[in-house]
């Protein structure tokens, strides 16, 4: 298979981690372009599994939604293996499972299946093992599709921007996660909390920086993404921040919680 070629270089079993907020806006669909990206610069295997019906993870690697014949949705819905669909990036060691507007359909046909909850697990296990990492990244909503996500990974990144009501919400995402976990999938955790769209020049985003480390201690990461034109730029061009401005910030940002990530692991 395509994806087959490169190495794995975790020597134990590899992490699923799902990218999730229900809030839209919190830069969920940047981080999961650019740790995907940063975690492959770094040679480590990675899976970037679209479940966004919007699709901003597939097109923020120059991959075209509105000219595939096969996406997500024919993996959830069992018309094809996952395999099948996954395809290579710019970026060595760097894959995607992408997405396009057909999958918000799959929200709708998995309610009355066998095993909905289930159907990402089941069409993920089959491949898991041949990367270091596989990066799930979830709708803004708690449906059917993040469901799959939290039922299918073993840890939770969470992205908060640094910006008014930061922690608005987040109590309904973790009673989500407590019942997963105690009806679906015991093993889920979260790994990791992500600050976004920090802003050094205001006292606000230290604050509220403070009052998710207050809450969420030692889970958040150290690593503060910082909010920059090119990061905004780099998704309409199709590249992720690290080819398309390779000195700047969000970069460096994005390279450092990279290693952050394999350093938890």
């Amino acid at each position: 298979m395509a994806y087959g070629d490169s190495a794995r270089r975790l020597s134990g079993p590899g992490r699923q981690l799902a990218i999730v907020n229900q809030k839209g806006g919190v830069g969920k669909s940047t981080t999961a372009v650019n740790l995907s990206a940063s975690l492959g610069q770094l040679g480590y295997k990675t899976l970037l599994v679209d479940l966004d019906p919007q699709g901003n993870a597939t097109s923020g690697f120059g991959l075209n939604k509105n000219q595939r014949e096969l996406c997500m949705y024919n993996a959830l819905l069992g018309d094809t293996g996952l395999a099948e669909i996954i395809e290579p990036v710019e970026i060595e060691h760097v894959f995607v499972a992408p997405a396009t507007i057909q999958l918000a359909g799959a929200e709708i046909e998995l309610v009355s299946a066998f095993s909905r909850e289930t159907k990402l697990k089941t069409i993920l296990e089959p491949v898991a093992d041949d990367f270091d990492f596989v990066i799930v990244d979830c709708p803004p909503s708690l449906g059917l599709l993040t469901i799959n996500a939290l039922t299918a990974v073993d840890g939770l990144l969470i992205p908060i921007q640094c910006e008014y009501y930061a922690l608005e919400g987040l109590s309904k995402l973790l009673d989500s996660v407590r019942l997963v976990k105690t009806h679906l999938n015991p093993d889920l955790e979260v790994f990791g909390v992500v600050m976004t769209m920090y802003d050094s020049r205001t006292r606000l985003a230290q604050q509220v920086v403070n009052e998710v480390r207050d809450f969420f201690e030692d889970k958040v990461f150290t690593t503060l993404i910082p909010r920059t034109v090119r990061l905004s730029e780099a998704p309409s061009f199709g590249k992720p921040v690290t080819l398309y401005d390779p000195t700047g910030k969000g970069a460096e940002a994005y390279s450092s919680l990279a290693k952050e990530v394999v350093d938890r692991v």
